[in-house]
């Protein structure tokens, strides 16, 4: 019979749950067998690490949890890397070690204080991320989230700092810096969230004159929210409205599900950019699941959607060899003509199939 390991437990599991841990298992070998663990700490590999990590939380396998390890050791647990407060910055887009208030190169801290969390490294593992993040909320600035990848890269940080401290600034400052986040790229009426204010509509519009929300970009916000709430207190204040804010993007997002159980590129305009798409498709399946797991979605309206989601994410997307194929590269909207093919492929689309199928793996585990 199969096994699956949580934490030090081990026991019996069904069929399905088997499948679909094997469907990771063999996603997850063929990235770590091709991949060296040795790159750099910048957005999409950090992402990647963020579903391997959950991965090996529920499984158990520390084969998976070393090539995290081996990443953070190669980075030494930091993002950028500058030590001159003066010069850091979040604003535009920058990949240099100048950059260091950029939630591109602040999403790996999610993954060392996860590390710490579970024991598998000391203080000194951490001490980049307290460095930085207590830095940045000590500030009086409140733009550091201007596009919506930001909320994943940064949002579950702020509550994993908040575990990590005790410290409330880290709730209020993820309140106020959503807050603006908002002000410039939430569409109350559409329930989603454009990638940035260079898109919001009528400045910008779809091949057909629709709203243009790009896939990834709410997949990102999607997930990011039920990370947050995962960790985040109940009685904390604003809880309810983080909870509603989720329920509302639920809502949203399973409207524009596709009959092949995919989301476009673009959300509300399937002739902008059609065909399949992994990374959008694979963070709402995560984030379906997880609802579903904790109350926040009635498995009876929205387990088809999910289903549905997980059967493209693990017949169409996963290839023969383990490949995980039709990740839009990376980009920052929805291009129509773009290739998105079965050898298209990258970290992050890993990383986002990993959390789906361990949230998967979650629900069917009750059953």
């Amino acid at each position: 019979m199969a096994i699956l390991s949580v934490g030090c437990s081990v026991k019996p599991i069904n069929e399905k749950v088997a499948v679909i841990e094997a469907q990771l298992r063999k996603a997850n070998t063929y990235w770590q067998s091709n991949k060296p663990a040795e790159v750099n700490a910048f957005w999409d590999n950090a992402a990647y690490h963020t579903g391997n990590m959950a991965m090996y939380e529920l499984i158990g396998d520390t084969a998976f949890l070393n090539y995290t390890i081996r990443w953070a050791e190669h980075n030494n647990y930091q993002g950028a890397t500058s030590t001159n407060k003066e010069e850091w910055k979040h604003y535009p887009y920058g990949e240099g070690q100048d950059f260091v208030l950029f939630g591109d190169w602040q999403i790996c801290f999610q993954t060392y204080l996860d590390l710490y969390r579970l024991g598998k490294v000391g203080k000194d593992g951490v001490a980049r991320a307290e460095e930085v993040m207590s830095y940045e909320v000590s500030t009086e600035r409140n733009d550091y989230w201007w596009w919506a990848d930001g909320l994943y890269m940064v949002m579950p940080v702020m509550t994993k700092m908040y575990l990590y401290s005790g410290d409330e600034v880290y709730l209020e400052k993820l309140d106020q810096y959503l807050a603006y986040s908002d002000s410039i790229m939430y569409d109350s009426e559409a329930g989603l969230y454009y990638r940035d204010a260079k898109y919001v509509y009528p400045k910008h519009k779809s091949v057909n004159e629709k709203k243009d929300f790009w896939a990834r970009g709410d997949g990102w916000v999607f997930a990011a929210y039920a990370k947050i709430l995962s960790d985040m207190p109940d009685d904390w204040k604003y809880r309810a409205k983080y909870e509603a804010r989720y329920r509302d993007m639920a809502k949203a997002i399973k409207a524009c599900q596709q009959e092949e159980g995919h989301w476009t590129r673009s959300l509300l305009d399937a002739e902008h950019a059609p065909g399949y798409e992994t990374s959008g498709t694979a963070f709402f399946t995560f984030g379906f699941y997880w609802g579903i797991n904790n109350g926040y979605l009635t498995a009876e309206e929205y387990l088809p959607v999910a289903e549905k989601g997980w059967n493209y994410l693990s017949t169409v997307a996963l290839q023969q060899d383990g490949r995980i194929g039709y990740v839009q590269p990376i980009g920052e909207r929805a291009i129509p003509g773009q290739t998105v093919n079965s050898n298209s492929t990258a970290n992050f689309g890993v990383g986002a199939f990993l959390l789906a199928g361990t949230e998967a793996i979650r629900y069917y585990s009750q059953k």
